[in-house]
């Protein structure tokens, strides 16, 4: 069994979570020397002002495997509310995806979490003009780096009180998470219609249903805030409908 990543000795799963900007930071000055891109991170990073606050628009995260409809319900309900939409990693650091994701987890969770803060910094600001709809956050990079640090079935991961789960003290909350999900089988459908290239992760998703289940599972436990699940299997306009009465039940719009 893993180890907290609230206590004790840093295993390879709190390696792999940074829990706090200043982590974050630690590991990409680690590897600037060798990745030029992690120091142009860095540099991005250390321009966003510590402990964001939101302004008073409520912030909405989707989080989800791909093909659960991210895309399509972000882009519905952005224009429903008139909101902004964000997505992680931010835009200002996407283009060097790719270089991150051929690199060990350590170094590609970093990059991702490094997103995250990055992203929050644009949350504050969006926040005071407009709801703000998020295309992944903190959730997807703790989900993903648990199932990459964690073998076999999901009784092999962190306990559900584990402080893995926990949402980072010093990074900028959402009012409301909401997980999409999908059977195997209509996502296995939806990503053969979109043809698209797979990413390094998706190709693991296909291979193992284990890992699409660890990963499920960790969305699930996630708490402060938890993720509120959604079933997208229905037609896009019944899925919207679902997803803005949620919005309206729990934030003040």
């Amino acid at each position: 069994m893993l180890r907290s990543c609230a206590s004790g000795p840093p295993g390879p799963l709190r390696r792999a979570l940074p829990a706090a900007a200043p982590a974050v930071r630690a590991r990409l000055r680690e590897c600037a020397a060798r990745i030029p891109e992690a120091g142009a991170v860095l540099d991005i990073l250390e321009k966003c002002p510590e402990h964001q606050r939101k302004g008073d628009f409520p912030v909405v995260v989707f989080e989800g495997l791909d093909a659960t409809g991210k895309t399509t319900v972000t882009q519905s309900v952005k224009s429903a509310l008139d909101a902004v939409l964000l997505r992680s990693p931010p835009a200002c650091i996407s283009q060097w995806r790719t270089i991150f994701d051929d690199e060990p987890t350590p170094i590609r969770r970093a990059f991702y979490a490094a997103g995250n803060y990055i992203l929050a910094s644009e949350i504050a600001r969006a926040s005071t003009q407009a709801p703000v709809i998020v295309d992944r956050y903190w959730h997807s990079t703790a989900a993903y780096t648990i199932a990459t640090e964690t073998n076999g079935s999901v009784q092999n991961l962190p306990p559900a009180q584990d402080g893995v789960y926990q949402w980072p003290e010093d990074l900028l909350k959402p009012d409301l998470v909401l997980l999409l999900t999908v059977s195997p089988e209509e996502r296995v459908r939806r990503l053969e219609g979109r043809g698209l290239e797979k990413t390094k992760e998706e190709a693991e998703l296909e291979a193992s249903s284990l890992f699409r289940q660890r990963i499920e599972e960790s969305y699930r436990r996630m708490v402060n805030p938890a993720c509120q699940e959604v079933d997208a299997s229905p037609s896009k306009e019944e899925v919207l409908k679902t997803v803005l009465q949620l919005i309206k039940k729990h934030c003040a719009l």
